[in-house]
């Protein structure tokens, strides 16, 4: 079972990491941040587009970085479009907690979107490696600083 999760950790790494998808920048974006890992260094910038009903219509990406921050990045534009920016905050956090606790309780973004979360545990395994959580959540704390109205982020 772990050789599984592990050999699918790898193809959806490899397969976001190499055709990242919404690889782009939205020209007409209402929310943008940047963030950046020292560590890694990894930098990529967020833009998302929003509606007066707080609908997120697009969301996409720029930047370099390593497989992990490229595959979350593009993992994270595919769920969060046509989400509202609250259910984007949720499944924020249900993701931050996903890489970095043992016994993370998703209820609340499995409620949001259950098929997101679980789309989002092959990445989980980055929790057994402290230094590479900052790749797999450095898309999800800009966009995130993004929708809050701040321009920058470091991981530092």
């Amino acid at each position: 079972m772990l050789d599984e999760l592990r050999e699918l950790y790898q193809e959806v790494i490899l397969d976001h990491g190499k055709n990242p998808r919404n690889l782009r920048r939205i020209g007409d974006a209402n929310h943008h941040a940047q963030g950046n890992n020292p560590m890694c260094g990894d930098t990529l910038s967020v833009y998302l587009l929003t509606n007066g009903q707080n609908l997120i219509e697009d969301v996409s990406f720029i930047g370099k970085g390593c497989a992990i921050s490229m595959a979350s990045a593009s993992m994270m534009t595919e769920i969060l479009k046509g989400k509202t920016v609250e259910e984007a905050a949720t499944l924020f956090h249900g993701f931050h907690d996903l890489c970095t606790k043992d016994d993370a309780d998703l209820s609340e973004a499995e409620a949001t979107d259950a098929d997101a979360v679980e789309r989002l545990q092959v990445l989980s395994g980055v929790r057994t490696f402290p230094v590479r959580v900052k790749c797999a959540t450095l898309a999800w704390h800009t966009m995130d600083a993004a929708l809050k109205g701040d321009a920058e982020i470091s991981t530092e």
